[in-house]
């Protein structure tokens, strides 16, 4: 056993062994560098051929630089139009949340927005104020809202929140204002409940498309697509899947108002679960302004089943997109040329 004594002597004694040692491998290391210093170096090049060398890697050099310069100048151009913009809360600071708002064409400070539970607002000084328009109305709970492209005074609005969480409100159908949301007028679909969207044909007010969703915690037959010709007079049921399916969206061709594309979404909601997506869902297309419609599947499309479907048209009606909830890794953002082949779609 060893004492406090005998780990200082051992201690003292290996001090000066491990002093050589390093001194040993110090002066390997520096005879080794020199050998290999030795070994590796270059032999006298003439003047033409370190010439010919620093050409050959001057273009490489500038090309690097280019390349490195190249990401960052794009990003540059990129960002500046939108180098000033910043998301900022505009108000009203009482309408909670929405999911629809609208603008006019032309007019820079006209807009409107639902809430889920605030109604209908409106601003005519580019979001500056916000004036409530629907307080007496029926229901509080806004789905979707569209302005007519040909006559902005015309405002469709369907009530009732098709983001069915566990506390949602309903609506009692579809609300119209001739005067810019000074008055308005319960148009029908009462029993719709939930509606998804609300669409008006670019040039004629008259002619309004509704996907409804339907009730959201039980079936009903007051569900799909619906449209109107003659502003809300009456409705035509023209595209319905079955009691437990209903119309979550709907879109127009913006060069073509014949062509639309609607999706369907099978769902029931409870207060403790949400039964999401089945055989009912899907992606439908109609060439004919909506009289007759047909169920896309395939051309690129992930297998069925379907939950929730998104869609919107390109500006220059070249794509059709849709976002797509369906088994991973199928799932997503589908977009589909049309275009070349608007049969296939």
């Amino acid at each position: 056993m060893f004492g406090p004594k005998s780990c200082c002597s051992i201690t003292s004694f290996a001090a000066p062994v491990v002093f050589a040692v390093v001194l040993a491998l110090a002066f390997s290391a520096v005879g080794l560098s020199a050998v290999a210093t030795a070994q590796t170096k270059p032999e006298k090049q003439s003047k033409a051929a370190k010439s010919a060398e620093n050409t050959q890697a001057a273009p490489a050099s500038a090309s690097d630089d280019s390349d490195a310069k190249s990401p960052d100048s794009k990003d540059s151009k990129e960002e500046k139009p939108f180098k000033g913009m910043k998301y900022r809360l505009i108000g009203p600071f009482r309408g909670g949340r929405s999911l629809t708002a609208a603008g006019i064409p032309g007019d820079p400070n006209t807009y409107y927005f639902g809430a889920t539970g605030g109604g209908v607002w409106k601003s005519t000084d580019g979001a500056m104020t916000w004036s409530s328009v629907f307080d007496k109305e029926g229901s509080g709970s806004i789905g979707s809202l569209a302005v007519a492209n040909s006559n902005p005074n015309v405002v469709y609005v369907g009530t009732g929140e098709a983001c069915i969480r566990g506390n949602i409100s309903h609506g009692d159908g579809v609300y119209k204002t001739l005067d810019g949301g000074k008055t308005w007028k319960n148009v029908g679909l009462h029993d719709t409940r939930a509606i998804g969207k609300v669409i008006v044909n670019p040039s004629n007010p008259d002619i309004a498309f509704v996907a409804a969703l339907g009730h959201p915690f039980g079936p009903n037959a007051e569900r799909g697509v619906f449209r109107t010709v003659d502003g809300g007079k009456t409705w035509e049921k023209v595209l319905y899947k079955d009691e437990n399916t209903g119309a979550i969206d709907v879109a127009f061709d913006p060069h073509n108002p014949n062509i639309l594309f609607a999706a369907l979404w099978q769902t029931r909601r409870t207060s403790w679960n949400l039964n999401d997506g089945g055989p009912g869902s899907g992606l439908y297309r109609s060439g004919d302004g909506g009289t007759t419609w047909k169920h896309i599947e395939e051309h690129g499309l992930p297998k069925g089943p379907y939950g929730r479907i998104g869609l919107a048209v390109a500006a220059n009606s070249d794509r059709v997109y849709a976002l797509i909830e369906a088994h991973n890794p199928d799932g997503g953002l589908i977009a589909r040329m049309t275009a070349a082949n608007r049969g296939g779609w």
